[in-house]
């Protein structure tokens, strides 16, 4: 990369009447209005950049130059059959896009490309050509008119051309989608379009051939067709009102892509032979109007450059032509269109642009490669505004403190004062968590978690009724799921979280059932006050604000948890396909069943061997041996294998499908939200054609207790348990509120994450005091306790992330929140509590088109996880590794060594929650994580920890390490050029070189600084050193 300076201009140059060797005042520091005490006199030799913060930082007097989006389109003046007509070759809304030669279509939008000698070429044409600002003109004969009186008076178009430059001028625009529909089937031509033409004269098209560039047109005769442009006419408010006036027919599908309240910018070359000189304008509109057919689509211009030179001329005019497009869609020099009142603040928009180009080395690059437009576009505000002053330091603990305070992770020291806070945080929010899920998204992200959330239950149901013996079974853990999940859903302060059931508190009832069944004790009443105990704890933890302590849960423990549980859910799904092989092996015995002729028919049993075990009844046949009770089952486990790989790889395809090139992009959107029921859809019907006898989801069809001893209610005391076994039970809530609270907590953090970009706050102290309500009432019922579930929270707020719609062409979508509402939560477990009703449907999905679905919810959860990103850095080549902010900041033995250590208490979690021995102390283990973390900081140092163990969005780390890597090269460039003496802190002063030097004067260099977090303080001590 290598800019376009020879020399390096020191910021702040002006004009000082005192004698003395002081610095010149920085004029931004005096705390007055900076535009108010200094005139642009004082910045006429300060670089391109200080004069265009200058302009860009006046008071706009009124609104004709406040600056509106801007869509720029270029037409070049060419030759079809006998007319002469200006053809639309290229536009921009933010990026390129040309005409291709011969393809009559338009090209992929990207990023523009230009020589360095076509924006030279254009600087010098807006040096001596005509500028005309402020024009009233409101359509264009009136403009060609004022723009040829005014080359007439300066001298550079003689008064005999004026009327053919003139004519010239109004020839006929015709755009790219004009020449489109010549090409298209009348099958498929809008009524509008077939009443319009058949009410209009048709004229022949000729083939793209015959079009040949203007260098080789003849004179311009008085006989050919003006432009309908010539017309004064008032802006329609559609492209049909401009169809019906003008004739002219807008592009109105095109229209959707411009911003709302965009302007045109029209770019005009051609080559004549009547012309000796080169002729060039630029004119900006005082009002905006709509001209006719100048432009594509029916929005106003309000500029126009107009480039006429005679054949054979050695400028190249299309070249110019796109580098004055592209200048007006820069954000900043089209600002400064805006703005500008005179040429020379034209001409420090293009230096200004000049000394921000980048240039590639012709060697190096092919210039005919289209760039593709950037996944994001850096800001350009650097540009706009003048570097901020320096800011007093701030406290880095009472920051954390504040940023604590508004997460509601602060102790309030009343009681209950976190829920209150919580309350009144999420208040507000309410009636809007239920008017944001008016979305398809919402329906998809209904469904799906539908289908993630209802296996898990049935199958924790089953393993819950072989740990409780049938105390609690699949029905207990759908109505359980019914109660939180709608108590949940409705008054939680995280609506996001999804609550589920999880493996730790199954550990923890079957040890409880154990105990009751060794010391005979009634095992629900027993478990009723243990339920009693953890909600009474959970609620004098939320009356503490125990909920604070969430502020100690950083990336590393978070992540820590959140790829275990997303490896467990990955081994799972493939322990169950493997289980299904170990009961249904392909290798089996002979299957001993043959279909055999009816009696009294004249069929051999030849004939009828060919029948299959499931086709032989409707042909009349009989089934004969000892294996016609049950199917063949030798297939079963390859079509298992064949579901679960198939539903997996449907879902990850489909939801990426919304970045495919197929399709129109609502067509793609809905596609990707609906992958996972597709995938679902898909597989069922394909094993139901199939038809192999693969496992079905069970799903009880009454709405009763497993065991017929037990009701719906819980009795607190009965005489099989002793008096003081309520007593005793609070030592084992107190190990389950630990699991509880950490699970819930984890799983809180996580979905909180800076990264998702939530608005309505978090609700830390709710969310713990509805859970234990829902656990109370469980205890009561005799139902499964739910708590967060971390694979489920993740994946739903994935399936409801947010991305802003594509207007401009090649924009790429950036991300922009989530969808924060309740109704998705709210229905999830409506329908699970409804699904007795729905068994007939249920039992056609086969089990492992579900275990498909917990193996892409384990993948897709990984993606994002910076733990998980390390873990692969650590096989890849370092020329391989991508491009993340921590191995730009950190070394990467560093990393490594942070990634081994993580990835040891990973093992460590698997080991301890794989034996049943030691599955109970996992919530302890993820207290001890925590513990671990805080002993890294002997082994790291702040700076490293604070970019490895973050939770700070990656963009914006990103930009802040662009910035200053900008620094570096601004801060090292100066100190190479300019042999800085010792001086004043912070400042150095130039006195003249000479006798012939302005005595007077002198150049003021203010110290840079730029704001960022504490993790580069080092790095800008190293820079600032470089100035003294």
């Amino acid at each position: 990369m290598a800019k376009n300076n020879e020399y390096i201009e020191l910021p702040w140059t002006m004009n000082s009447s005192s004698g003395d060797d002081e610095a010149p005042k920085d004029p931004r520091t005096g705390g007055e209005d900076f535009t108010q005490q200094f005139t642009e006199n004082d910045f006429e030799a300060t670089p391109p950049a200080q004069r265009v913060q200058f302009i860009l930082g006046e008071d706009v007097d009124d609104g004709s130059h406040v600056s509106h989006p801007l869509f720029s389109e270029m037409g070049m003046l060419v030759k079809e059959g006998d007319e002469i007509e200006w053809k639309e070759t290229a536009r921009w809304i933010k990026f390129e896009e040309d005409v291709e030669e011969g393809g009559n279509r338009w090209s992929k939008p990207h990023v523009a490309t230009l020589s360095l000698h076509s924006l030279f070429e254009l600087r010098r044409l807006l040096v001596n050509g005509s500028v005309m600002l402020d024009m009233e003109a409101h359509n264009l004969e009136v403009m060609a008119d004022l723009v040829c009186d005014q080359m007439v008076s300066a001298g550079t178009l003689p008064p005999g051309v004026k009327d053919k430059v003139k004519d010239a001028l109004l020839r006929r625009h015709r755009h790219q989608h004009e020449y489109a529909k010549k090409t298209r089937l009348p099958i498929i031509r809008s009524l509008a379009d077939m009443r319009n033409q058949s009410s209009s004269k048709k004229k022949k098209s000729k083939s793209s051939k015959n079009l040949r560039p203007a260098q080789n047109l003849p004179v311009i005769t008085e006989d050919m067709v003006k432009s309908p442009s010539n017309q004064s006419m008032a802006r329609p408010s559609s492209g049909t009102e401009l169809s019906e006036q003008q004739g002219h027919k807008g592009n109105t599908h095109f229209m959707r892509k411009i911003p709302p309240g965009a302007e045109a910018s029209n770019i005009l070359v051609g080559e004549v032979d009547f012309l000796e000189r080169t002729l060039s304008c630029f004119i900006r509109l005082s009002q905006a109007a709509v001209m006719g057919d100048l432009t594509e689509v029916p929005v106003p211009t309000r500029f126009i450059f107009i480039l006429l030179g005679p054949p054979g001329s050695q400028s190249n005019f299309h070249e110019i032509g796109r580098a004055m497009a592209t200048l007006m869609s820069d954000e900043i020099f089209h600002e400064v269109a805006y703005r500008a009142r005179k040429r020379d603040h034209l001409l420090s928009g293009v230096d200004e642009f000049l000394d921000a180009v980048t240039v590639l080395p012709p060697g190096e690059w092919d210039p005919t490669i289209r760039i593709e437009p950037p996944a994001a576009i850096p800001s350009q505000e650097v540009r706009k505004r003048p570097p901020e002053l320096p800011k007093e330091d701030v406290d880095e603990e009472e920051e954390e403190q504040r940023l604590r305070e508004e997460s509601g992770l602060s102790r309030t020291g009343r009681l209950f004062g976190g829920l209150i806070n919580d309350v009144k945080r999420k208040a507000p929010w309410y009636l809007s968590d239920y008017k944001d899920a008016f979305s398809m998204q919402c329906v998809a992200s209904w469904i799906f978690l539908y289908f993630a959330c209802l296996s898990p239950i049935i199958t924790f149901g089953g393993l819950l009724a072989e740990a409780t013996g049938k105390h609690m079974a699949a029905m207990e853990s759908l109505v359980s799921g019914f109660v939180c999940g709608m108590g949940y859903g409705f008054f939680s302060g995280q609506p996001l979280t999804i609550l589920g059931s999880t493996g730790p508190v199954l550990v923890f009832e079957s040890i409880i059932y154990e105990f009751c069944f060794k010391m005979g004790w009634d095992y629900m009443t027993f478990r009723f006050w243990i339920g009693m105990w953890v909600a009474g704890i959970c609620i004098v933890l939320t009356a503490i604000d125990a909920s604070a302590l969430v502020c100690y849960i950083t990336r590393f423990t978070e992540e820590n948890f959140a790829t275990l549980i997303a490896f467990i859910f990955i081994y799972k799904a493939i322990e169950n396909v493997v289980v299904i092989g170990k009961n249904f092996p392909v290798n089996q015995g002979i299957y001993d069943c043959v279909c055999t002729p009816p009696l009294g028919s004249n069929a051999s049993v030849v004939d009828y061997a060919k029948y299959n075990w499931d086709s032989c009844a409707s042909y009349n046949g009989t089934l004969v041996g000892g294996d016609c009770g049950t199917p063949p089952t030798e297939n079963v486990f390859l079509m298992s294998v064949v579901l679960c790989a198939g539903t997996f790889i449907i879902s990850t395809i489909l939801k990426d499908f919304k970045n495919a090139l197929f399709f129109p992009s609502i067509v793609r959107q809905y596609i990707s939200d609906f992958s996972v029921l597709i995938a679902i859809f898909a597989m069922s019907f394909f094993d139901y054609f199939l038809g192999v006898p693969t496992q079905k989801l069970e799903v009880p069809n009454e709405l009763k207790p497993t065991l017929d001893t037990r009701g719906w209610l819980i009795p607190p005391f009965t005489e099989r348990n002793p008096w003081w076994s309520p007593i005793i039970a609070v030592f084992p809530a107190l190990l389950g509120t630990i699991l509880i609270f950490m699970d819930q907590q984890i799983t809180a953090v996580i979905v909180n994450r800076k990264e998702n970009k939530l608005k309505k706050g978090c609700g830390y102290h709710l969310d713990l005091f509805i859970l234990s309500i829902l656990i109370a009432i469980c205890s009561v019922m005799g139902l499964p306790w739910f708590v967060a579930a971390t694979v489920l929270s993740i994946n739903h707020v994935n399936s409801l992330k947010l991305e802003s719609e594509c207007s401009a062409p090649g924009e790429k979508p950036q991300f922009l929140g989530v969808r924060e509402q309740r109704v998705t939560h709210i229905l999830i477990f409506l329908t699970i509590g409804v699904s007795v009703l729905l068994t007939p449907l249920l039992g056609h999905i086969p089990m492992p088109v579900l275990f498909g679905v917990f193996l892409y919810m384990g993948v897709a959860s990984l993606k994002g996880l910076q733990f998980f990103d390390r873990i692969l850095i650590m096989f890849m080549p370092a020329k391989y590794q991508p491009d993340y902010m921590f191995l730009r900041q950190v070394p990467i033995k560093r990393v490594h060594l942070f990634t081994v250590i993580q990835l040891a208490c990973l093992i460590i979690l698997w080991l301890i929650k794989s034996f049943s021995q030691t599955s109970i102390l996992f919530p302890l283990m993820l207290v001890v994580m925590i513990g671990i973390r805080k002993a890294l900081d002997l082994v790291f140092t702040r700076r490293e920890l604070k970019i490895l163990d973050d939770i700070m969005p990656e963009m914006t780390k990103r930009a802040a390490a662009d910035d200053l890597h900008k620094l570096d090269a601004e801060v090292g460039l100066l100190a190479r050029m300019f042999p800085f003496g010792k001086g004043r802190r912070g400042r150095v002063v130039n006195k003249p070189a000479g006798p012939g030097g302005d005595t007077g004067s002198a150049v003021g260099l203010g110290l840079i600084k730029c704001t960022t977090s504490n993790a580069n303080e080092k790095e800008f001590e190293a820079q600032s050193s470089l100035l003294k």
